[in-house]
């Protein structure tokens, strides 16, 4: 490795292969799509609200959701990163998965009755 700007263009950085475009780990791109995504989907409420009064969030509702999506996307990094097994990382990222809409569906409607439930 000469040093040259062309040399870090081409994946090498010191001992380590950066094997993604722009020099950026394959892990932080996936965090940067895990923010967007949670970003993008806040975006759907948020123009609805504009268009019709059926949806009708607050600062605290985008809040917790941001809360639950970006908790779930990290938790799911989190398994990626550190799960050996192919069969392990399915299970716990549909355990996580499913942990998500059952508490995303009772903020929502009330579906287990507890006392967060929405009104």
């Amino acid at each position: 490795m000469t040093g040259s700007p062309c040399d870090a263009a081409d994946g090498e950085h010191g001992d380590e292969t950066i094997n993604s475009v722009d020099g950026m780990r394959p892990e932080n791109i996936r965090l940067i799509g895990i923010v967007t995504t949670a970003g993008v989907l806040l975006l759907i409420p948020f123009i609805a609200m504009r268009f019709t009064g059926e949806v009708n969030w607050n600062w605290f509702d985008f809040l917790v959701a941001g809360a639950l999506l970006l908790g779930t996307g990290l938790a799911i990094e989190f398994v990626l990163r550190k799960a050996k097994s192919f069969q392990y990382r399915l299970a716990i990222c549909a355990a996580i998965l499913l942990a998500l809409f059952i508490i995303w569906a009772e903020l929502a409607v009330g579906l287990i009755g507890t006392p967060l439930a929405g009104s």
